[in-house]
C-alpha cells in the first residue's frame, strides 16, 4: 500500500530536473528512507547507551569471546 506525498519546488529546479534525466520521485523515496533508517539507528543507539548498556553485565577482561564460551560451558 502507497500514499502521496506532494512536495513544492522551484519550478527551475524540476525543470533542471527533467533536462538532467534525474528520476526525481525515486530519488525522493530513497533518501526519505534512508532518512528513516538513519533516524532510527540514531534512536536505538540512545536508548541502548541510555539504557541496555548501563545495565548489562560488565565483562572482565579483553576478551569478549573467551567470556562467551565460558559461560556457555558453565550453563551446562
Amino acid at each position: 500500500m502507497s500514499v502521496v506525498l506532494s512536495v513544492r519546488v522551484p519550478k527551475w529546479l524540476k525543470e533542471e530536473l527533467e533536462r538532467l534525466g534525474i528520476d526525481y520521485s525515486r530519488e525522493i523515496k530513497e533518501y526519505l528512507e534512508r532518512r528513516v533508517r538513519e533516524e532510527l539507528a540514531k534512536r536505538l543507539e540512545a536508548q541502548y547507551e541510555g539504557g541496555l548498556l548501563r545495565d548489562s553485565p560488565v565483562i572482565r577482561g579483553g576478551n569478549l569471546a573467551v567470556e562467551f564460551i565460558r559461560e556457555d560451558r558453565n550453563a551446562r
